[in-house]
């Protein structure tokens, strides 16, 4: 549900923030799973649409989410879901059912016990992935090895978006990638800005449906060029 005024926003509500672009066989279920594991929790969704061509906005309207408009690219569209939550925590998930949502509990726990930024990691014990290639695994290590080398970073996944914060941390974020490269932006802006963050593991499922947006090279370029913007 919206709310109007800072005095509306119940005391530890949690805001889930879904980008979503043409997710409409899926978006209906993830809502669905969320609001199941939620339960009598204060909660809001809001959905980020990218101006989908489907039912992906109605279905979500009608199953209780917040629904605003960002089409520039998944970055753009994280940054303004992040910006207009309301929530005490903040969780950031994919709509392709890719994020279980069993583990919301993880994410929300690790901000509550004091931590500004929780990160679902594919590659730490207890995660997986049943959904990354070879290639994309190999991409993913060598940027955590630069990541980890440029900054001092202990970090073991990188370009993974299921993951939560501390509300006002986005914002002081400064956050400015518009693509793919968000998710390392968030992992090094972190580190410089010396902030508490956990990592916890997370098992990435395959798509359910539809047609994946990832780009491997297009994107792996996105993700360097993020690393070399934020050296300075």
């Amino acid at each position: 549900m919206p709310f109007t005024s800072v005095s509306d926003v119940p005391k530890g509500l949690v805001s889930i923030v879904i980008p979503a672009l043409n997710e409409e066989k899926n978006i209906g279920k993830l809502i669905g799973e969320v609001k199941r594991i939620m339960g009598g929790s204060p909660y809001e969704i809001v959905v980020v649409d990218g101006h989908s061509s489907d039912n992906t906005v109605g279905i979500a309207r009608r199953m209780g989410a917040s629904i605003i408009y960002d089409s520039v690219g998944k970055g753009s569209a994280l940054i303004t879901g992040l910006n207009a939550a309301k929530g005490e925590v903040i969780v950031s998930m994919d709509a392709d059912l890719s994020n279980e949502p069993r583990e919301l509990g993880l994410l929300i726990d690790g901000i509550r016990i004091g931590y500004d930024v929780c990160m679902g990691s594919r590659f730490m014990t207890g995660g997986n992935s049943e959904d990354i290639s070879f290639v994309r695994k190999l991409g993913n290590r060598f940027f955590v090895m630069l990541v980890n080398v440029i900054f001092a970073g202990s970090y073991s996944d990188m370009c993974y978006g299921y993951r939560s914060f501390r509300r006002g941390v986005p914002r002081k974020m400064h956050l400015k990638e518009k693509g793919f490269g968000i998710e390392t932006e968030i992992n090094i802006k972190a580190m410089k800005m010396g902030l508490r963050v956990l990592e916890v593991p997370s098992v990435e499922k395959k798509r359910a449906a539809g047609d994946p947006k990832l780009r491997t090279f297009r994107d792996g370029y996105a993700i360097l060029k993020t690393i070399i913007k934020n050296m300075g």
